[in-house]
């Protein structure tokens, strides 16, 4: 059988995993991804509705979704096929607006805006159930809800859960269900 004259015959040959450089030198910090390549494209993303957040492996955050996934507190309808892609997605979301890949921290903002950390009050909890159910079969439904999320509120900080969080849950729960909303008292 020929052997290609470029693969060592001899397993000592390898190549080693260091470069060899003179003493003193190193190789340079990785710099920032940008779309150069002949085959990106040109003009900026196209946005909005169906296309996502393109950025660099914002798959990841499906696996650190997963990492995180039993910290979730989950009402007693929902489950974590559903819970899974909509945090995942929106931690990927989080990650682009920042322009890197999905990090844990990410992933804790998505569960905190979406209250499964365990700070979602009894009404969002209700109406959450019923927004949540099937997206994780669903992409259009998953997109909406992930595109439902403010970009003031994909920016803050993990455990910064205040009034803006609370009103947009609040906003979600009376456009979405308007049998939920509060009924002033007597």
């Amino acid at each position: 059988m020929p052997t290609d004259p470029f693969v060592p015959a001899d397993p000592a040959d390898k190549p080693r995993q260091q470069q060899n450089l003179p003493p003193g030198a190193a190789l340079p910090p990785a710099s920032r991804w940008q779309a150069v390549r002949p085959s990106n494209l040109e003009s900026p993303q196209p946005a909005g509705g169906l296309f996502g957040s393109p950025g660099p492996n914002v798959g990841f955050a499906y696996t650190l979704a997963e990492h995180a996934a039993d910290g979730f507190e989950l009402a007693e309808h929902e489950s974590l096929e559903d819970v899974m892609p909509l945090v995942a997605e929106v931690a990927g979301r989080r990650a682009t607006q920042f322009g890197r890949a999905p990090v844990i921290h990410d992933v804790q903002v998505a569960a905190e805006l979406f209250g499964y950390d365990g700070s979602a009050d009894p009404a969002f909890t209700k109406a959450r159930v019923l927004l949540v159910k099937d997206v994780g079969h669903s992409y259009y439904k998953r997109r909406e809800l992930v595109e439902a999320v403010p970009e003031a509120l994909l920016r803050r900080q993990p455990g910064e859960i205040d009034s803006p969080v609370y009103e947009w849950r609040r906003s979600i729960t009376e456009s979405q269900f308007p049998e939920l909303r509060r009924q002033p008292t007597m």
